[in-house]
C-alpha cells in the first residue's frame, strides 16, 4: 500500500506528513502571542474566523526557535480533529512512498525524549523523517488540570 506525503523543510531537514492531514498552506503572518504557554507555541492567527494555534516545530523538535520572515509558511493541519498550524521554512513537494520503504526511527535509548517520528523513508537519495502527527497534537487539559 502506498502513502502520499507532503514534504517540507525545517532547519535544513526534510520532513514529511500524510497529505490527508493537510488542510491548506498559507503565507506567513504574524502570530498573536499567548501568555503562559510552552516556548514552541508561537501564538495564534485568525483563519477565516477560527483561532488557529501555531507551533514552531523546529523548537518542539529541540532545534531552537525559528527566526520567521516572509519566506516562511504555515502548514494548516488537522490532527485528531483539531486544527493546528506548523511553521515551515518551505514546502517541497508531494511524494508517494510504499509501506515497504518505511523504516522505524532509530532508538535513542532516552525514555524521557518524546518521539515525534513515525518512520524514515528514502526518496531519490533524500531521507525523509515522517512525523507522527498524533504525537504533535495539543493535549487538552482535564477539568482538574484546568482548575
Amino acid at each position: 500500500m502506498n502513502r502520499q506525503l507532503i514534504t517540507f523543510q525545517i532547519n535544513g531537514q526534510t520532513l514529511g506528513m500524510d497529505i490527508m492531514a493537510i488542510r491548506e498552506i498559507r503565507a506567513w503572518s504574524l502570530t498573536t502571542p499567548l501568555p503562559n504557554v510552552e516556548q514552541h507555541v508561537r501564538g495564534v492567527v485568525n483563519l477565516r474566523g477560527v483561532v488557529l494555534p501555531v507551533v514552531d516545530l523546529k523548537a518542539k523538535l529541540g532545534w531552537g526557535l525559528t527566526d520567521t520572515d516572509e519566506r516562511h509558511v504555515i502548514i494548516v493541519t488537522s490532527i485528531n480533529d483539531q486544527l493546528q498550524g506548523i511553521i515551515a521554512d518551505a514546502v517541497n513537494d508531494i511524494v508517494t512512498v510504499s509501506q515497504d520503504d518505511l523504516q522505524p526511527p532509530p532508538n535513542t535509548h532516552d525514555p524521557q525524549a518524546p518521539n515525534f517520528l513515525e518512520a524514515l523513508a528514502t526518496v531519490e537519495d533524500r531521507v525523509i523523517s515522517i512525523l507522527a502527527l498524533d504525537r504533535l497534537a495539543f493535549s487538552n487539559p482535564s477539568p482538574a488540570e484546568a482548575a
